[in-house]
């Protein structure tokens, strides 16, 4: 099951600059292998289901070991059969662009 997901996860109890937390989580994409796109907003990550839910978990779990509470969201795109959809999507659309 290929999906791709937007993953959006930090703490709201570190004050106003949260990127230490946001780079711990990070690291925690980048470790699974898995194919990511940093945007200034979240990460997008493509895998199979529990691959990818398992990355959620694990950066969820790492914030919650030092902050009282973590503020996630999450969006997700299922498409069967799909495969390097993350730049296939971006790819389709500038192409568009080019045309006009």
């Amino acid at each position: 099951m290929s999906v791709i997901i937007e993953l959006s996860i930090f703490p709201t109890d570190k004050g106003a600059s949260v990127s230490p937390y946001v780079a711990r989580a990070l690291a925690i994409i980048r470790a699974s292998g898995l194919p990511y796109v940093l945007t200034p907003m979240g990460t997008c990550i493509e895998g199979e289901w529990p691959a990818v839910m398992a990355v959620v978990d694990k950066c969820f779990k790492d914030l919650a070991t030092d902050c009282e509470r973590v503020y996630l969201t999450l969006k997700a795109d299922y498409r069967k059969g799909r495969t390097a959809g993350l730049r296939q999507k971006i790819a389709a659309v500038e192409k568009k662009l080019d045309r006009g």
